[in-house]
């Protein structure tokens, strides 16, 4: 296995033994995940995970970085901090080269001091909380935009529709507190806010109580910041107890599997999205994951959280084959750093000294109510 302080020496000596494209175990660049893979959550990880290993298969099959196979070494921390932070420690006792597509806001804020302490690069969390952000920490690289991004975007096009009583339905924690944030602080620039606030506990689908109050308030419009197991159900009950408005997700509801959970009762579900569509082929990084799903004949699905991991996946390659031989957490942060303006089939990657931030890229797509999603 390949660590982040053997990866200098490793570089170097392979480069002067002539290694071949394929070598053995202990030729690996080992980065850890923790993520969840079972609960309520499940598909968020299991989906981004798919992606991201998608495309450092192509990579290996290719030889890797620098001759070495990059594998993912994946921990189930079902979406709870506490879990999470117990695999980010077995973790970085492996000496993991560097944490990768951790998923949610709770887990990655518990994540993040214990990467940082070990000087360990924390790459691409599935999480757009300005709390990680803000101030920048020199460890963590956000490639996706974030929740304000989103939620003033849904602000703006509620706006533009002339929708001004809005809701929040949000989970109950730093995720869900987040997402008010970007919420509150949108209508604010337009003189309002929410017309009710309610929400439902992490891992959680006892929406009752959030549903009475929001409908209570007649608003027009609900902002849902949770993930897809809740807001389904909160979007059925609230339609089934008579709320006729308009229903807003962020990206990291996971818009598949929360079409698949309303069927039907999905049409017209607004979801906020952080990367390019893997279903039109409008940019090149959309065409290339198609083409690499249809070849897994089946084995992975086209959805916006695998196309995340692609994305995610490619981009931390990127910086693992800038840093050469020079190797280590040092080496990778600078390479990272010196990815300013590089299109990613489409999808510009902004990394810089002084900024970590990747990305703000945001557009809206709509659940069809037959399973497909139209952006």
């Amino acid at each position: 296995m390949i660590n982040r302080r053997q990866f200098s020496f490793a570089a170097g000596a392979a480069g002067l033994a002539g290694f071949p494209a394929v070598h053995a175990q202990s030729d690996k660049i080992i980065l850890g995940q923790s993520a969840a893979f079972t609960g309520p959550a499940a598909q968020l990880g299991i989906q981004f995970h798919a992606g991201a290993k998608l495309y450092f298969d192509q990579l290996n099959a290719q030889g890797g970085v620098g001759g070495r196979s990059v594998e993912v070494r994946k921990l189930d921390d079902g979406y709870e901090p506490e879990r999470c932070a117990d695999n980010t420690k077995k973790l970085l006792e492996d000496d993991v080269f560097a944490l990768f597509g951790y998923i949610g806001t709770p887990t990655s804020l518990t994540a993040l001091p214990l990467a940082t302490k070990a000087k360990v690069p924390f790459v691409a969390p599935f999480t757009g909380a300005m709390g990680l952000r803000t101030p920048m920490n020199r460890y963590a690289f956000h490639v996706r935009a974030s929740y304000n991004d989103e939620t003033a975007l849904i602000v703006k096009q509620l706006n533009h529709v002339g929708l001004t009583k809005v809701a929040v339905f949000y989970q109950n924690d730093a995720y869900g507190k987040a997402g008010l944030e970007g919420v509150t602080q949108a209508l604010a620039a337009l003189n309002l806010k929410p017309v009710a606030v309610a929400t439902v506990e992490r891992n959680s689908v006892d929406v009752a109580k959030a549903v009475e109050t929001i409908n209570a308030a007649a608003p027009e419009a609900v902002v849902q910041i949770s993930a897809y197991k809740a807001s389904a159900a909160y979007i059925r009950a609230a339609r089934k107890a008579g709320f006729g408005g308009g229903l807003y997700n962020v990206s990291f509801v996971g818009t598949q599997a929360l079409a698949d959970e309303l069927g039907k009762e999905g049409a017209g579900v607004v979801v906020s999205q952080v990367v390019p569509s893997p279903y039109t082929g409008s940019k090149p990084i959309s065409r290339e994951f198609a083409d690499a799903v249809r070849k897994t004949n089946g084995a992975v699905q086209a959805n916006f959280s695998s196309m995340e991991g692609y994305i995610a996946a490619r981009v931390l390659a990127e910086g693992m084959r800038r840093s050469g031989a020079k190797g280590g957490s040092e080496s990778l942060i600078s390479a990272l750093e010196s990815i300013n303006g590089q299109p990613f089939g489409g999808f510009n990657v902004n990394f810089s000294r002084n900024e970590h931030v990747a990305s703000s890229f945001v557009e809206l797509s709509m659940l069809t109510g037959d399973g497909r999603v139209r952006t």
